[in-house]
């Protein structure tokens, strides 16, 4: 990543920080949210989805602009399937967080990749933390980390970069099996080969 733009995400970061007042952006994002006209309401539905822990809530992603704003709503533990966020995982993009509501354990790890696949081939845990309401961290695309369990109600806000690379990926501790996860937007050329 360019000088430029790791000083542009620094700024980022230390923004999304200084939102420790979970309380106070909690209030601000309700708001927000009750004032969305429709046709908005709409748009932002469109951009969000559903994941295998949580509910990712896209509440700003403009083109022009060099980040995108989220709202994370983890799902029960009880309703949580086996995947991407309790896989030793990355990113295609770098982002920066605070947890509004709740908490959940942060594992970070060392991934050795195969030259030859490019896949996870072993992860070593690195750090451990249970992260609290009001906490904030960031994460880059090299980084790897999973989230193996977090607390019902868990509400986390979210800055996310541009895309730095076309591909994340996944090792599955239990398995061994390692994974490259390319996001359907990106697949066209590809189904358009193989039609």
């Amino acid at each position: 990543m360019a000088e430029t733009d790791l000083t542009a995400w620094r700024a980022a970061a230390e923004c999304v920080a200084a939102f420790s007042d979970s309380a106070g952006l909690l209030a601000l994002l309700r708001k927000h949210l009750a004032d969305l006209p429709p046709d908005r309401a709409a748009a932002m539905i469109g951009r969000s989805r559903e994941t295998t822990t949580h509910f990712a809530w896209c509440l700003r992603d403009r083109a022009g602009e060099p980040f995108s704003f989220w709202l994370h709503e983890y799902k029960p533990q009880r309703d949580w399937r086996a995947g991407y966020a309790d896989s030793v995982h990355n990113h295609r993009y770098h982002f920066s967080t605070v947890i509004l509501r709740g908490g959940y354990r942060h594992e970070r790890f060392t991934a050795a990749v195969d030259a030859g696949s490019g896949l996870i081939t072993a992860a070593r845990l690195t750090e451990r933390v249970d992260a609290v309401e009001g906490e904030s961290g960031v994460l880059t695309a090299e980084q790897f980390h999973r989230i193996p369990t977090a607390l019902d109600g868990t509400m986390t806000f979210l800055v996310k970069s541009r895309p730095v690379r076309a591909w994340s990926l996944s090792w599955d501790p239990s398995t061994g099996i390692g994974h490259r996860h390319t996001p359907v937007e990106a697949r066209l050329t590809d189904l358009t080969r193989t039609l």
